[in-house]
């Protein structure tokens, strides 16, 4: 193996110079040969970077009858026999990565360049409304191929994302699309195949709405990895990379494995499903050698997180799973629903880890550690937006604190930390304010935290272990320190460490919601 190297498509969106370039492949292509002859219409949410573009392309170069490009895939021994495979078809491939959508009239201008370069294409000279000059290219196209058309959509919604925070924009481009992709109902005579992917579902746009004929298969089962890589789609193509990443970490392969189901894997699309690893992380990880977090390098969208904390929500329910939507919170999203949950799904923060058929409801959760500890990375700042900097109030300070039992040093860090927090009018409450802070604080240092942990008489706030010590966290609120030790005490939340050997703190914290201030922080051991 010493030298031997392989080319992993990190990144590569293009079948056609995947299969050129001699990139690893991971074959999907039975997929497009269940797509073709169950339905007609298709849509599919996946997160972003996980492989619909590929796939898209994938589906392109099939309906352009690219044979020779499936050479050795399991399509191409599907297809064995049948006299209208490989038949090529006029595709018409709208891809809206890549592109600016904060002018008042971006989405149009887009639109018109790619109407333009397929009616050169097709001898079409036909002005009018956008909407109007795709029929007739539909119509056009389909003739001259004698052929029905093929139409794929690629990121139908990031001219939407984009501007959130822009309504009239929002509108615009939502009239925009119920005009443009109205026709591919009202022209469906002159159409073969469509199959249209996004990251969320917008409510309220014609593109669903009107579309009934649509078959949305992100939740079914058959298709929930169709994007992403099964554990067994990893060691049947990248086995010599997980080898050589575990001994450049000098660890064995078994560890090698467990680290990178932990860091990647978890994503599932469908109950009861197979979890699926996120490619661009998994591969990146493989080519490089390192167990970084690749897929949040390219960053969490603010909103997301402000609207967590605008909700209240409690970050300790993103890790415990105690997280709830139905089917149509999780597949349809609405500008105006103030509930982040629907849009952490789709964008890849949440996953699906079981289903309450009794209740009809979804349970979810972080699907990886890179998810987890990348949102509530994020999620820090927006808590406390000045407090966690190289003045020795780092999170590394605190990490050397717990480790070496400095408790009086996390007091002291954590009243600084809580004196740089401004005031808004529309803050949570001072208390869930105070736990969400401690609860990130920790769960980032990477140790094992707890959260309201339940005991025969009562409940902890906080249980903070390390190999060497354990730590007990009380707050109270207009309440002093002595109260809070006393409940450690008074509700037996030690019983459960009595035999255990490391050393035991009991803290007891008190903070006053007026002056929005940490109080008094007692320790008793």
């Amino acid at each position: 193996m010493e030298g031997k190297f392989r080319r992993l498509p990190i990144g590569v969106q293009s079948f056609a110079s995947l299969r050129k370039g001699g990139f690893v492949y991971v074959d999907k292509t039975r997929y497009i040969y269940e797509l073709a002859r169950r339905n007609k219409q298709y849509f599919l949410s996946r997160p972003r970077r996980f492989g619909k573009s590929l796939f898209l392309s994938t589906l392109k170069a099939y309906w352009e009858g690219k044979k020779e490009l499936f050479e050795g895939l399991a399509i191409n021994e599907l297809e064995n026999g049948n006299s209208e495979a490989w038949q090529p078809h006029p595709v018409f491939y709208f891809d809206f990565n890549g592109q600016n959508y904060q002018g008042g009239t971006a989405l149009e201008d887009v639109l018109d360049k790619m109407l333009e370069m397929w009616e050169k294409e097709y001898g079409c000279k036909e002005t009018g409304p956008l909407s109007y000059r795709f029929q007739n290219l539909l119509i056009k196209a389909s003739a001259k191929a004698g052929r029905e058309c093929v139409v794929l959509v690629d990121e139908y919604d990031k001219p939407l994302l984009e501007v959130l925070d822009n309504v009239l924009l929002e509108e615009r481009n939502k009239a925009v699309f119920k005009a443009f992709f109205g026709t591919l109902k009202n022209y469906d005579e002159y159409l073969r195949f469509v199959f249209i992917t996004g990251v969320t579902k917008f409510s309220k746009v014609s593109i669903f709405s009107d579309l009934n004929q649509l078959y949305d298969i992100s939740l079914l089962p058959d298709f929930a990895s169709i994007c992403g890589i099964t554990r067994e789609e990893m060691l049947s193509n990248f086995l010599p990379e997980i080898e050589k990443t575990a001994a450049g970490l000098h660890i064995s392969k078994e560890k090698c494995l467990a680290d990178l189901q932990q860091r990647y894997d978890g994503y599932r699309f469908a109950v009861g499903a197979e979890g699926v690893y996120n490619p661009f992380s998994l591969l990146s990880a493989l080519d490089s050698g390192l167990l970084d977090a690749y897929w949040f390098s390219t960053g969490t969208p603010t909103f997301l997180v402000k609207q967590v904390k605008k909700m209240r929500l409690n970050p300790a329910k993103f890790t415990n799973r105690t997280i709830y939507a139905d089917a149509a919170a999780m597949t349809d999203y609405r500008a105006e629903n103030s509930d982040p949950v629907p849009l952490l799904y789709q964008t890849g923060y949440l996953t699906i880890w079981d289903y309450d058929a009794r209740r009809q409801r979804y349970v979810l959760g972080f699907p990886n550690d890179e998810v987890k500890y990348g949102f509530l990375s994020s999620l820090l700042p927006v808590y406390t937006p000045a407090s966690m900097s190289a003045t020795g109030t780092d999170i590394f300070t605190v990490d050397e604190y717990i480790e070496t039992g400095n408790i009086e040093g996390v007091g002291d860090i954590f009243r600084a930390l809580f004196a740089g927090i401004p005031y808004t009018a529309d803050d949570a409450p001072f208390e869930h304010y105070f736990q969400t802070v401690i609860y990130l604080v920790f769960t980032l240092l990477g140790r094992y935290v707890q959260v309201e942990v339940h005991s025969a008489k009562g409940r902890a706030d906080c249980i903070v272990e390390t190999p060497d010590f354990v730590y007990i966290f009380e707050f109270k609120l207009g309440k002093s320190a002595k109260d809070a030790l006393q409940q450690i005490e008074t509700k037996g939340y030690a019983e459960t460490y009595r035999a255990d050997k490391r050393k035991l703190f009991k803290i007891g914290v008190s903070f006053d919601g007026e002056k929005r201030s940490l109080e008094e922080w007692e320790v008793a051991e």
